[in-house]
């Protein structure tokens, strides 16, 4: 298949992209690197060995996304450009709103006016709400605790209604949860511009000494530690099942969890970085951050028995791997 992929050269798409490319499919890239950097590009086609048509746009842009789309015949979309911090969600709603909803409205209407049957969404655990773990893609959708979480569910209603509209249209909505680790050859991993707003990067640039420590939100969440409980998912899993999604996806809308189905604190995680790579991450306890909830993992036996899917790798994987990349980053 030719898979256009939005947010291409982001954390997620960059390392799809190669596992599309792996599994012998040909991928076009559209970002618009507000949150990535163009020599990821050169990595991922160092890392595949093939030349990836790549375009600088923002898919809010109709014009720009219908030249892409008269240009190549595209077999699927893989959706994942869109802001995605949940605290800078709580203070910049409106650029949330206008982004994440505006490209999704956009992508689905040229992919029924182009005929491009397959459409696979980089959802998120948020849409749940601040409800029970594990969470099962059955569970209603409840009032979720950020904008971020809102667009996704919003973006979900809205290609499930176009489905339903669009004979011919298939969707598969991902619902995952926190992805880390990086790619083993440490060319691409999570490289945020700025300050990170993921626990990640933000542990990783702490160790390497770029910045001084590391903020925890909170130790007084009803949790094994009084941290957040959160499911982390490499990275590489996570790539993989994008894959898995759009091979197996067949018309109607379908949705699945992409976790591993296991809870971790954020202190556990901390540790357990520090204990694997052998350095030191100074951490403060600070207060809670707006929108944030107590526990979220997953349920995913869905896509393990739908989409032949489960997750591989381990915490102590996906800290080496993190930090293996940070190593060799500039």
């Amino acid at each position: 298949m030719n898979i256009f992929v939005t947010g291409g050269t982001g954390y997620i798409g960059s390392h799809t992209c190669i596992e599309l490319i792996k599994s012998g499919h040909q991928v076009v890239i559209a970002d618009n690197l507000v949150n990535s950097k163009m020599e990821v590009l050169s990595h991922i086609e160092t890392i595949t060995g093939v030349s990836i048509p790549f375009y600088e746009a923002d898919v809010t842009d109709e014009a720009k996304v219908r030249d892409i789309f008269q240009a190549h015949k595209f077999d699927g979309i893989i959706h994942f450009a869109g802001l995605k911090a949940v605290g800078e969600s709580v203070a910049k709603p409106l650029a949330y709103y206008y982004n994440n909803l505006v490209s999704t409205m956009v992508l689905a209407k040229l992919a029924a006016e182009f005929e491009i049957p397959k459409f696979v969404f980089s959802s998120s655990a948020t849409v749940y709400g601040d409800q029970p773990s594990p969470l099962k893609e059955d569970m209603p959708l409840m009032k979720t605790t950020n904008p971020y979480g809102e667009t996704k569910a919003m973006s979900e209603r809205i290609l499930s209604d176009a489905a339903a509209a669009n004979d011919g249209f298939a969707v598969t909505l991902l619902r995952y949860f926190n992805p880390v680790g990086a790619h083993e050859s440490g060319l691409i991993g999570e490289d945020p511009n700025g300050i990170p707003n993921n626990l990640m990067p933000f542990v990783t640039r702490v160790a390497k000494g770029k910045l001084e420590k590391l903020s925890i939100f909170g130790d007084d969440y009803d949790t094994v530690d009084g941290t957040g409980v959160r499911d982390y998912i490499h990275v590489v899993d996570l790539a993989k099942g994008h894959v898995k999604a759009i091979e197996h996806l067949t018309e109607g809308v379908h949705i699945y969890n992409l976790g591993t189905g296991k809870g971790t604190s954020v202190l556990e995680l901390v540790h357990a970085f520090m204990k694997e790579n052998q350095v030191e991450v100074p951490y403060a306890i600070v207060g809670r951050r707006p929108g944030d909830i107590a526990s979220c993992y997953a349920d995913a036996e869905k896509a393990e028995k739908e989409l032949q899917w489960k997750t591989t790798f381990t915490i102590e994987d996906m800290v080496r791997d993190s930090w293996n990349f940070e190593k060799n980053a500039k």
